[in-house]
């Protein structure tokens, strides 16, 4: 039980530092534990019940700063999270979180700093439709924001 506490210790503190989720940390405590699925999933369910990890608060944090720095749109964050083995219930709570109109901002200013590479490309609008939808942003979302770009740039 002594290589349990240190390997505690030190998730802990890593824990500390920053968010993970559970299914980081088990990754990390089942490689520390040479595949032993028993004792890593004791010790995830250990930092879960001290609160050292919470998937809500990490999900929460991912979705704030995907959507805000990275540009990102809540179909992309949403794959993301899901593939880190978070529940579906709290990728919704955590995409809540999101600030819709500094989302739709971001969307904006990325869409048409993108756009500023594609002019005089026959297929500039397609390949900016592409791009948004790359970036997880819903069609619905995108299509009247480049619309827009367009015919901006065409009028100027």
């Amino acid at each position: 039980m002594e290589e349990y506490s240190k390997v505690l210790d030190r998730l802990q503190n890593q824990c500390s530092k920053r968010e993970y989720c559970s299914s980081d940390i088990y990754k990390k405590a089942f490689t520390a534990f040479d595949g032993d699925r028993d004792l890593a999933r004791q010790l995830v369910d250990s930092l879960v019940a001290d609160r050292f990890v919470d998937d809500l608060r990490y999900a929460s944090a991912f979705a704030r700063e995907k959507a805000r720095l990275s540009g990102w749109g809540t179909v992309k964050i949403s794959y993301m999270l899901a593939g880190k083995g978070i529940p579906k219930d709290v990728v919704a709570r955590a995409l809540e979180e999101i600030d819709a109109d500094e989302a739709r901002r971001k969307m904006v200013s990325v869409l048409e700093a993108k756009y500023k590479t594609l002019q005089g490309d026959p297929q500039e609008k397609f390949k900016l439709l592409k791009f948004g939808l790359s970036r997880g942003y819903g069609y619905d979302e995108i299509a009247p924001v480049v619309d827009g770009i367009v015919k901006r740039s065409k009028i100027l």
